[in-house]
Formats: structure tokens, sequence, C-alpha cells
């Protein structure tokens, strides 16, 4: 598998896993391109993809990186792991853990003292997931939504 930096031409594969889940759009739209832009600009910010070997390999598998520096951890950033998705029928082959070893190993390389993430309390598998893989339930989430009705 290659894991690599999203481009532009993966946004409409990585937008495709995102609906997946449920809740999201898959067409393209202005707000995803301005956002995906932010992305690509901002050091603290990586939209990465696991892809299938060879030319135009399938995006399989995404994830968002973000590094926020902190006081904390003796002030070293902390990566905050987010969107985390594997193409349906690829789960089951290692293609999950995989990608999150190599996104932990990123943030390793770069010197962060804490990965975290956040999970729907409703996605128990994932909870799993994530725990087969050393990461500890430590804290509880709080959301407050801004979005416009």
């Amino acid at each position: 598998m290659i894991f690599r930096t999203a481009t532009r031409e993966d946004l409409p594969a990585v937008l495709a896993l995102l609906a997946d889940a449920g809740g999201e759009r898959a067409e393209v739209s202005e707000a995803h391109e301005r956002a995906f832009a932010a992305i690509e600009e901002d050091a603290r910010n990586e939209m990465l993809v696991l892809c299938e070997p060879g030319a135009g390999g399938a995006v399989v598998g995404c994830l968002q990186l973000t590094y926020i520096p902190g006081l904390g951890q003796g002030g070293r950033e902390r990566a905050l792991v987010e969107a985390v998705r594997i193409r349906p029928d690829r789960r089951g082959d290692g293609l999950g853990a995989e990608l999150m070893r190599r996104a932990v190993e990123r943030a390793r390389g770069r010197g962060c003292g804490l990965v975290q993430l956040t999970s729907d309390k409703r996605r128990g598998d994932a909870h799993r997931f994530y725990e087969r893989l050393g990461f500890a339930r430590s804290h509880e989430g709080f959301k407050l939504s801004l979005a416009v009705r």
C-alpha cells in the first residue's frame, strides 16, 4: 500500500469515504474545495491517504492529522486524528491498522508528545479497533454544533 499526502485529485474519493460513514455529501462542493485548499496550505494539517499500489492506485483509506501546539506535554505538539475511513470492501484487511500505524509514526517523527482522537459513542467496533492499537479511553468528549439550520 502507498501512504501519501492527499492531492486535489483525491478529493472525490476522500469525500466518498466520508459519505459512506453517513451524514456527509459525496459531491465536491465549493466549500470542500476551500477546506481542502486550507488543509494543503496549513503546515499543521495533513490529509493523508492509503492507496493501492501502481499508477492511478485507488484510494482505500484516509485520515486527517492536525498538529496542535500547546504548553502541556513539555511544550510538544499533540497530533489530532480525524476522519479515519477505510473503504467498506477493504475493511478487515488490516488497512486501518496500517493507516493508523503510519499516522502515529508521522506524529512521532514530528516530535509530538501525544496522539489523540475522538470516536462516536455508537461505534463500538471502532473503539475496540483503537484499543487494540494501544489507544486508551482517557477522557469524555463534548461537542457543540454551530451548524446553521
